[in-house]
């Protein structure tokens, strides 16, 4: 995973209060502020409700141009016209492409978070179940959508580095890995977790590269799992047996 920086610049906005209801739109001083309302709806608030709506919008055009012609081939004129802009337009709402990516890095890792947290509430409490649960998850979420995949997990954008902000949803995603590997007694060195990703990877590049939609690589997660585990039990009882 990478870690990136991004600088959001932070717009200050003047508040406005309309006066009673039933008089002309005007704007008057109330405290030290000055505000404006209409329809009993602060005008700010709409404006940002609808720049926020237009930015999903873009992310989601952003989504389907990725999905046709490949992550890498993501245009932004692509993405302006299924949103009925002008390329220029999508300045307003995004500083560069990198950042559209961005976008879509966070809510690809938004909703990895969400898939973990439905799927680890009805594992198995076994420990071996669980790992072999845990790389059904991993499979199961990247295989899905190799596009996603690639964007989360691979560097398919050579340029490309996620925000802080959006770099941290992926650190939440391995905390939720690790704390489940913890709670079954699993939690190893950096050399296991190492082994346990080049396992999980391994499979799932192997299912999009070869074999995609179909579960040629998705017969052998449980076989892996198991291999995995047994490693990783291997070394935790020798590890055991010197500490005596």
């Amino acid at each position: 995973m990478r870690i990136g920086r991004s600088h959001r610049s932070v717009h200050q906005v003047r508040a406005l209060h309309v006066g009673f209801v039933g008089r002309p739109l005007t704007a008057f001083s109330y405290r030290p502020m000055n505000f404006l309302v209409t329809l009993g709806q602060p005008i700010q608030d709409r404006r940002a409700r609808r720049h926020e709506e237009t930015k999903a919008a873009i992310v989601d055009a952003a989504w389907e141009v990725a999905r046709e012609k490949g992550v890498a081939g993501l245009s932004l004129s692509d993405v302006a016209t299924r949103v009925g802009m002008r390329v220029p337009s999508l300045y307003s709402y995004f500083a560069s492409k990198n950042a559209i990516y961005d976008a879509m890095f966070a809510q690809g890792n938004d909703e990895f978070i969400k898939f973990i947290k439905d799927r680890q509430a009805s594992l198995p409490k076994n420990p071996r179940e669980r790992l072999r649960g845990a790389f059904h998850i991993y499979f199961d979420f990247c295989t899905q959508d190799p596009v996603r995949y690639q964007l989360l997990f691979q560097r398919t954008i050579p340029d490309f580095e996620p925000s802080e902000a959006s770099y941290a949803k992926a650190i939440e995603v391995l905390r939720l890995f690790r704390e489940d590997l913890a709670s079954i007694g699993l939690a190893g060195d950096q050399q296991d977790e190492d082994l346990l990703t080049a396992l999980s990877s391994g499979l799932v590049d192997q299912q999009v590269a070869n074999d995609p939609g179909g579960d040629r690589w998705a017969r052998l997660v449980d076989t892996v799992a198991d291999m995995a585990y047994d490693h990783v039990m291997k070394k935790k009882r020798r590890r055991g047996r010197h500490a005596t």
